[in-house]
């Protein structure tokens, strides 16, 4: 009698221990929208850079950026929760950001640039504006991070 409780008890032991976990599955991007002003997709844990976009929203606000497309610039950001890689481009007139973790066993520069790139793939670029709105774009991006008490630094554009 006592021995048939053990092993049920043991049976049923090794069951919860080997079954498959389900929380192995990864979340959906999470897709931010502004029409006529930004358009940005998150990681799933990064919506708290939301606040960070609506400031440099801000800054492009107060100092208007001319028109024209402008490639993707690319940035690693450090928040007082941790590190992400941010992606600015502008299609016509409007903003596009994306937002991903790092990942440790590929450069950030690497893994950003091909998260954008699946991103803006169907928004081709129509006039390309000079390198100065570019310059114009990343200091916008490190004046919003100063203001936040951010640090940022520029990994390049696309």
């Amino acid at each position: 009698m006592y021995e048939g409780l053990i092993l049920l008890c043991l049976v049923v032991g090794v069951v919860v221990l080997i079954r498959p976990k389900k929380d192995g599955c990864l979340d959906a991007p999470v897709v931010i929208r502004r029409s006529g002003v930004y358009h940005a997709t998150l990681a799933p844990q990064l919506v708290r850079a939301q606040l960070f976009l609506e400031i440099i929203i801000d800054q492009l606000a107060q100092d208007p950026l001319p028109a024209g497309d402008i490639d993707s610039q690319f940035f690693l950001v450090r928040d007082e929760v941790g590190a992400y890689l941010l992606a600015v481009g502008r299609r016509g007139d409007v903003l596009y950001f994306q937002a991903i973790l790092p990942l440790l066993n590929e450069t950030d520069t690497d893994v950003i640039r091909q998260f954008s790139g699946q991103v803006m793939v169907n928004l081709k670029m129509a006039v390309v504006a000079d390198e100065q709105v570019s310059v114009q774009l990343r200091t916008a991006v490190q004046n919003a991070a100063s203001d936040v008490n951010n640090l940022c630094s520029t990994l390049g554009s696309a």
